[in-house]
């Protein structure tokens, strides 16, 4: 079976994260995989819609650790980077079901979706200043955004976890959910957007995003910049080294 399952019927396109023995966790091939099935999404005039989803009881542990060691992120046309770019400019309507863990680019992605479903067991969290490194896919300008200022540094400068009525609360998701119904609520969502007419979809989607779309595109941009350097140094050295020998970091010397 493949990590990255993509399915399309009735003018929806599902892209379901398929790795659940390891949590979602997400490899570089499954980044390419990813992009390649948003190109897909964008180009084919019989998908209208994308849905993006997981299991029950799990949405994406965030990057597999041991995989992005060995093929860390080496510039833009890196799958990371292209996923990343390619849900940003995505113009079609984009939904995402979210249950269970959403680590790091879990979360992150989410901001760039549309529509947002999560079961009421989600738990986000972006602890990248745990890791010694910096948001991505933009979050540095889109969480203050969403959030406001002070919930927004209270989530990435903390990096803990906070569950789906606090996502709620701040408009990262639409509606919360039981576990077992929040993907088929999500396509239920989908196939009535499905229903309308695409160019109307569009054309509103980006009205409403052409007042950030450059600056999001330009964010996205720094914080490459800064995670590849910051990868390098000895803060994101010692927080993966403690991760791989499962002990707590000691960050008292970097």
């Amino acid at each position: 079976m493949s990590d990255i399952k993509v399915h399309a019927e009735a003018g929806v396109m599902t892209i379901t994260l398929n790795r659940l023995e390891r949590k979602n966790s997400i490899t570089s091939a499954m980044y390419g995989m990813l992009a390649d099935a948003l190109h897909a999404a964008q180009e084919d005039a019989n998908v209208r819609v994308a849905v993006l989803q997981g299991h029950e009881t799990v949405f994406s542990a965030g990057n597999d650790i041991g995989d992005f060691l060995n093929q860390p992120p080496a510039g833009n046309d890196s799958p990371v980077f292209r996923f990343l770019q390619g849900i940003a400019t995505f113009r079609k309507p984009l939904l995402a079901a979210v249950c269970g863990p959403a680590v790091g680019v879990g979360t992150t992605m989410l901001f760039h979706c549309d529509l947002v479903y999560a079961g009421d067991n989600a738990a986000f969290s972006m602890p990248f200043v745990n890791l010694g490194l910096c948001p991505e896919a933009a979050s540095s300008l889109l969480v203050p955004q969403m959030f406001g200022y002070h919930r927004g540094a209270e989530a990435l400068l903390l990096g803990e976890p906070f569950m789906a009525e606090a996502a709620l609360e701040v408009g990262l998701v639409n509606r919360v959910l039981p576990p077992t119904e929040a993907n088929n609520f999500a396509q239920a969502q989908a196939r009535k957007l499905a229903g309308k007419p695409l160019s109307s979809l569009v054309e509103t989607k980006r009205l409403m995003k052409k007042g950030q779309q450059h600056a999001t595109l330009q964010q996205m941009q720094d914080e490459g910049e800064s995670f590849r350097r910051m990868l390098q140094e000895p803060a994101a050295k010692e927080a993966f080294t403690a991760f791989m020998q499962k002990r707590k970091p000691d960050f008292s010397k970097v």
